[in-house]
Protein backbone atom coordinates (compact mmCIF):
# COMPACT_ATOMS: atom_id res chain seq x y z
CA UNK A 1 0.00 0.00 0.00
CA UNK A 2 3.03 2.49 0.98
CA UNK A 3 4.46 2.04 -2.20
CA UNK A 4 1.20 2.61 -4.34
CA UNK A 5 1.24 5.94 -2.61
CA UNK A 6 4.98 7.14 -3.47
CA UNK A 7 4.16 5.59 -6.72
CA UNK A 8 1.32 7.29 -7.42
CA UNK A 9 2.95 10.35 -6.03
CA UNK A 10 5.48 10.20 -8.36
CA UNK A 11 2.93 10.32 -10.86
CA UNK A 12 1.44 13.48 -10.04
CA UNK A 13 4.82 15.18 -10.29
CA UNK A 14 5.58 13.89 -13.72
CA UNK A 15 2.44 14.82 -14.56
CA UNK A 16 2.68 18.77 -12.98
CA UNK A 17 6.04 18.82 -14.33
CA UNK A 18 5.41 18.04 -17.31
CA UNK A 19 2.18 20.30 -17.40
CA UNK A 20 4.15 23.14 -16.41
CA UNK A 21 6.98 22.65 -19.07
CA UNK A 22 3.73 22.59 -21.61
CA UNK A 23 2.56 25.79 -19.94
CA UNK A 24 5.55 27.41 -20.55
CA UNK A 25 6.18 26.45 -24.24
CA UNK A 26 2.67 27.75 -25.02
CA UNK A 27 3.03 30.82 -22.51
CA UNK A 28 6.44 31.16 -25.30
CA UNK A 29 4.11 30.57 -28.22
CA UNK A 30 1.31 32.75 -27.36
CA UNK A 31 4.18 36.29 -26.98
CA UNK A 32 5.59 34.83 -30.15
CA UNK A 33 2.43 35.76 -31.95
CA UNK A 34 1.74 38.56 -30.01
CA UNK A 35 4.82 40.12 -31.04
CA UNK A 36 3.73 38.72 -34.94
CA UNK A 37 0.76 40.55 -34.50
CA UNK A 38 1.75 43.67 -34.73
CA UNK A 39 -0.67 45.78 -37.60
CA UNK A 40 0.85 45.56 -40.87
CA UNK A 41 2.10 49.29 -42.31
CA UNK A 42 -0.92 50.77 -44.57
CA UNK A 43 -0.47 51.67 -47.81
CA UNK A 44 -2.33 54.98 -48.88
CA UNK A 45 -3.30 57.14 -52.01
CA UNK A 46 -2.49 60.38 -50.79
CA UNK A 47 1.32 61.64 -51.51
CA UNK A 48 2.36 62.59 -47.78
CA UNK A 49 0.59 61.25 -44.34
CA UNK A 50 1.51 61.56 -41.34
CA UNK A 51 -0.05 59.88 -37.81
CA UNK A 52 0.99 60.78 -33.99
CA UNK A 53 -0.61 59.96 -30.27
CA UNK A 54 -2.19 62.93 -29.14
CA UNK A 55 -1.37 62.35 -25.66
CA UNK A 56 2.17 61.72 -25.94
CA UNK A 57 3.26 63.15 -29.44
CA UNK A 58 5.02 59.88 -30.64
CA UNK A 59 4.99 59.15 -34.17
CA UNK A 60 2.89 56.26 -35.20
CA UNK A 61 3.34 56.76 -38.73
CA UNK A 62 4.75 58.63 -41.70
CA UNK A 63 5.00 58.91 -45.75
CA UNK A 64 6.84 61.69 -47.05
CA UNK A 65 6.02 63.02 -43.55
CA UNK A 66 8.43 66.05 -43.98
CA UNK A 67 7.83 66.67 -47.86
CA UNK A 68 6.22 70.87 -48.09
CA UNK A 69 3.30 70.73 -49.88
CA UNK A 70 0.20 73.02 -50.76
CA UNK A 71 -2.01 72.33 -47.66
CA UNK A 72 -5.24 73.88 -49.06
CA UNK A 73 -8.13 74.98 -46.64
CA UNK A 74 -6.05 73.05 -43.89
CA UNK A 75 -4.89 76.01 -43.99
CA UNK A 76 -7.37 77.65 -41.55
CA UNK A 77 -6.49 75.76 -39.06
CA UNK A 78 -4.08 78.01 -37.96
CA UNK A 79 -5.99 80.67 -38.87
CA UNK A 80 -8.49 79.79 -36.21
CA UNK A 81 -5.43 79.17 -33.94
CA UNK A 82 -4.59 82.70 -34.24
CA UNK A 83 -7.37 84.20 -34.09
CA UNK A 84 -8.20 82.21 -30.29
CA UNK A 85 -4.60 82.92 -29.19
CA UNK A 86 -5.18 86.86 -28.95
CA UNK A 87 -5.08 88.33 -25.84
CA UNK A 88 -8.47 89.32 -24.04
CA UNK A 89 -10.23 87.76 -26.97
CA UNK A 90 -14.07 88.29 -26.60
CA UNK A 91 -15.94 85.20 -28.91
CA UNK A 92 -19.21 87.63 -28.69
CA UNK A 93 -17.42 90.81 -30.46
CA UNK A 94 -19.44 91.42 -33.67
CA UNK A 95 -17.60 92.22 -36.86
CA UNK A 96 -19.84 93.47 -40.17
CA UNK A 97 -19.45 91.85 -43.25
CA UNK A 98 -17.28 94.24 -45.31
CA UNK A 99 -18.13 94.30 -49.03
CA UNK A 100 -14.43 93.34 -50.14
CA UNK A 101 -14.72 89.97 -48.56
CA UNK A 102 -18.18 88.73 -50.86
CA UNK A 103 -15.98 90.56 -54.00
CA UNK A 104 -12.78 88.26 -53.12
CA UNK A 105 -14.73 84.84 -52.96
CA UNK A 106 -16.19 85.91 -56.10
CA UNK A 107 -12.96 86.71 -57.66
CA UNK A 108 -11.39 83.26 -56.25
CA UNK A 109 -14.00 81.08 -57.04
CA UNK A 110 -13.66 80.15 -53.26
CA UNK A 111 -15.81 78.54 -51.08
CA UNK A 112 -17.82 80.45 -48.76
CA UNK A 113 -19.69 80.52 -45.73
CA UNK A 114 -22.17 82.85 -47.67
CA UNK A 115 -21.49 85.96 -45.63
CA UNK A 116 -24.15 89.05 -46.26
CA UNK A 117 -22.52 91.97 -46.94
CA UNK A 118 -23.77 94.71 -44.20
CA UNK A 119 -24.64 91.69 -41.31
CA UNK A 120 -23.25 91.70 -37.96
CA UNK A 121 -21.63 88.52 -37.11
CA UNK A 122 -19.56 87.50 -34.25
CA UNK A 123 -16.03 85.98 -34.06
CA UNK A 124 -17.09 82.91 -32.65
CA UNK A 125 -19.98 82.16 -35.76
CA UNK A 126 -17.46 83.21 -37.93
CA UNK A 127 -14.88 81.00 -36.71
CA UNK A 128 -17.78 78.55 -37.21
CA UNK A 129 -18.13 79.90 -40.73
CA UNK A 130 -14.24 79.32 -41.02
CA UNK A 131 -14.12 75.81 -39.89
CA UNK A 132 -17.11 74.42 -41.18
CA UNK A 133 -17.99 75.20 -44.55
CA UNK A 134 -14.46 76.15 -45.27
CA UNK A 135 -15.82 80.27 -46.23
CA UNK A 136 -12.68 82.19 -47.21
CA UNK A 137 -15.07 85.21 -46.76
CA UNK A 138 -14.85 83.89 -42.70
CA UNK A 139 -11.18 83.80 -42.93
CA UNK A 140 -11.20 87.40 -44.42
CA UNK A 141 -13.33 88.57 -41.60
CA UNK A 142 -11.11 87.33 -39.12
CA UNK A 143 -7.53 88.40 -40.67
CA UNK A 144 -8.70 91.86 -41.40
CA UNK A 145 -10.72 91.97 -37.67
CA UNK A 146 -7.41 90.40 -36.02
CA UNK A 147 -4.63 91.94 -38.28
CA UNK A 148 -2.81 95.60 -36.96
CA UNK A 149 -2.56 97.98 -39.66
CA UNK A 150 -4.86 101.61 -40.83
CA UNK A 151 -5.84 99.67 -44.07
CA UNK A 152 -6.84 96.17 -44.90
CA UNK A 153 -4.38 95.44 -47.08
CA UNK A 154 -1.97 96.04 -44.07
CA UNK A 155 -3.68 94.35 -41.22
CA UNK A 156 -4.14 90.97 -43.74
CA UNK A 157 -0.21 91.23 -44.05
CA UNK A 158 0.00 91.48 -40.34
CA UNK A 159 -2.42 88.92 -39.58
CA UNK A 160 -0.48 86.37 -41.76
CA UNK A 161 2.88 87.28 -40.11
CA UNK A 162 1.12 86.39 -36.95
CA UNK A 163 0.35 82.97 -38.90
CA UNK A 164 4.27 82.19 -39.50
CA UNK A 165 5.26 83.75 -35.83
CA UNK A 166 2.69 80.73 -34.77
CA UNK A 167 4.53 78.35 -36.85
CA UNK A 168 7.81 79.47 -35.80
CA UNK A 169 6.57 79.28 -32.13
CA UNK A 170 6.10 75.42 -32.38
CA UNK A 171 9.65 74.80 -34.10
CA UNK A 172 8.50 74.23 -37.36
CA UNK A 173 10.86 74.13 -40.02
CA UNK A 174 8.43 73.07 -43.10
CA UNK A 175 5.32 75.32 -42.55
CA UNK A 176 5.09 78.94 -44.13
CA UNK A 177 1.88 81.36 -44.79
CA UNK A 178 1.18 83.61 -47.73
CA UNK A 179 -2.70 83.55 -47.20
CA UNK A 180 -4.77 83.30 -44.56
CA UNK A 181 -7.54 80.94 -46.48
CA UNK A 182 -4.53 78.48 -48.18
CA UNK A 183 -5.32 80.12 -51.62
CA UNK A 184 -1.84 81.59 -51.76
CA UNK A 185 1.09 83.00 -54.42
CA UNK A 186 3.05 79.61 -54.47
CA UNK A 187 4.65 80.38 -51.14
CA UNK A 188 1.78 78.47 -48.82
CA UNK A 189 3.29 75.26 -47.67
CA UNK A 190 3.20 72.50 -44.74
CA UNK A 191 3.83 68.77 -44.20
CA UNK A 192 1.64 66.20 -42.71
CA UNK A 193 4.34 66.44 -39.50
CA UNK A 194 3.79 70.01 -39.36
CA UNK A 195 0.09 70.44 -39.68
CA UNK A 196 -0.63 67.79 -37.32
CA UNK A 197 1.73 69.49 -34.83
CA UNK A 198 -0.10 73.04 -35.51
CA UNK A 199 -3.84 70.79 -34.89
CA UNK A 200 -2.86 69.24 -32.01
CA UNK A 201 -1.79 72.64 -30.76
CA UNK A 202 -5.03 73.67 -31.61
CA UNK A 203 -7.26 70.81 -30.49
CA UNK A 204 -5.86 72.51 -27.01
CA UNK A 205 -8.61 75.01 -27.21
CA UNK A 206 -11.81 74.02 -26.15
CA UNK A 207 -13.65 76.40 -27.90
CA UNK A 208 -11.77 75.07 -31.41
CA UNK A 209 -12.24 71.83 -30.32
CA UNK A 210 -16.12 72.53 -30.32
CA UNK A 211 -16.12 73.84 -33.21
CA UNK A 212 -14.60 71.16 -35.47
CA UNK A 213 -16.56 68.36 -33.57
CA UNK A 214 -19.53 70.47 -34.76
CA UNK A 215 -21.47 68.23 -38.07
CA UNK A 216 -23.75 71.24 -38.18
CA UNK A 217 -25.15 74.58 -36.73
CA UNK A 218 -27.99 77.08 -37.18
CA UNK A 219 -26.41 80.41 -36.11
CA UNK A 220 -28.53 83.93 -35.87
CA UNK A 221 -26.62 86.98 -37.19
CA UNK A 222 -27.60 90.65 -37.21
CA UNK A 223 -28.66 92.16 -40.28
CA UNK A 224 -28.02 95.77 -41.78
CA UNK A 225 -31.45 97.05 -40.83
CA UNK A 226 -31.49 95.59 -37.22
CA UNK A 227 -33.56 92.25 -38.01
CA UNK A 228 -31.70 89.05 -37.69
CA UNK A 229 -31.64 85.92 -40.19
CA UNK A 230 -30.36 82.22 -39.42
CA UNK A 231 -27.13 81.17 -41.26
CA UNK A 232 -26.86 77.33 -41.39
CA UNK A 233 -23.77 75.60 -42.05
CA UNK A 234 -22.06 72.23 -42.40
CA UNK A 235 -18.82 70.58 -41.39
CA UNK A 236 -17.15 69.36 -44.99
CA UNK A 237 -15.73 66.36 -42.63
CA UNK A 238 -17.45 63.67 -43.98
CA UNK A 239 -15.87 61.37 -40.97
CA UNK A 240 -18.17 63.05 -38.19
CA UNK A 241 -20.31 61.06 -37.12
CA UNK A 242 -18.80 58.08 -39.58
CA UNK A 243 -15.90 57.22 -37.86
CA UNK A 244 -16.30 56.19 -34.60
CA UNK A 245 -14.62 58.41 -31.63
CA UNK A 246 -13.96 61.19 -34.55
CA UNK A 247 -13.58 64.90 -32.96
CA UNK A 248 -12.59 66.94 -35.99
CA UNK A 249 -10.01 68.28 -37.59
CA UNK A 250 -10.32 70.22 -41.27
CA UNK A 251 -10.69 68.95 -44.85
CA UNK A 252 -8.92 71.42 -47.70
CA UNK A 253 -8.60 70.86 -51.72
CA UNK A 254 -6.82 73.21 -54.35
CA UNK A 255 -5.66 72.50 -57.98
CA UNK A 256 -1.83 71.79 -56.71
CA UNK A 257 -2.80 70.65 -52.93
CA UNK A 258 -5.65 68.58 -54.14
CA UNK A 259 -7.38 66.60 -51.61
CA UNK A 260 -6.23 66.71 -47.61
CA UNK A 261 -7.19 66.26 -44.30
CA UNK A 262 -6.02 66.72 -40.72
CA UNK A 263 -7.98 64.42 -38.90
CA UNK A 264 -8.62 63.76 -35.09
CA UNK A 265 -9.95 61.04 -33.14
CA UNK A 266 -10.55 59.49 -29.51
CA UNK A 267 -10.79 56.09 -28.06
CA UNK A 268 -10.85 54.82 -24.53
CA UNK A 269 -8.82 57.59 -23.49
CA UNK A 270 -6.30 57.47 -26.30
CA UNK A 271 -6.27 60.30 -28.93
CA UNK A 272 -5.02 59.91 -32.50
CA UNK A 273 -4.14 63.35 -34.68
CA UNK A 274 -2.68 62.90 -38.56
CA UNK A 275 -2.96 64.34 -41.77
CA UNK A 276 -3.02 63.43 -45.43
CA UNK A 277 -2.20 65.55 -48.02
CA UNK A 278 -2.37 65.18 -52.15
CA UNK A 279 -5.00 62.52 -52.27
CA UNK A 280 -6.52 61.94 -55.70
CA UNK A 281 -9.96 62.59 -54.34
CA UNK A 282 -12.57 63.13 -51.36
CA UNK A 283 -13.10 59.97 -50.77
CA UNK A 284 -9.95 58.87 -51.32
CA UNK A 285 -8.22 61.51 -48.40
CA UNK A 286 -11.35 59.94 -46.77
CA UNK A 287 -10.02 56.13 -46.89
CA UNK A 288 -7.05 57.72 -46.70
CA UNK A 289 -7.48 58.97 -43.07
CA UNK A 290 -9.62 56.37 -41.61
CA UNK A 291 -6.53 53.21 -42.73
CA UNK A 292 -4.21 55.72 -40.84
CA UNK A 293 -6.45 56.10 -37.74
CA UNK A 294 -7.08 52.30 -37.38
CA UNK A 295 -3.40 52.10 -37.59
CA UNK A 296 -2.83 54.62 -34.77
CA UNK A 297 -5.12 53.01 -32.52
CA UNK A 298 -3.76 49.74 -32.81
CA UNK A 299 -0.36 50.81 -32.21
Amino acid sequence: MNIRLRGTNRTTVAATVGLTTAAVVAGSAFASTAVAAAPPTPTITAKGGFVMNGGTAKTLYGKAADTRRSTGSTTKIMTAKVVLSQKNLNLDSKVTVQKAYSDYIVSKTASSARLIVGDKVTVRQLLYGLMLPSGCDAAYALADKFGTGSTRAARVKSFIGKMNASAKSLGLKNTHFDSFDGIGGGSNYSTPRDLTKIAGSAMKNSTFRAIVKTKSTKQKVTTKSGGYRYMSWSNTNAMLGSYSGMTGVKTGSGPTAKYCLVFAATRNGKTVIGTVLTSTSATTRTADAKKLLDYGFKK
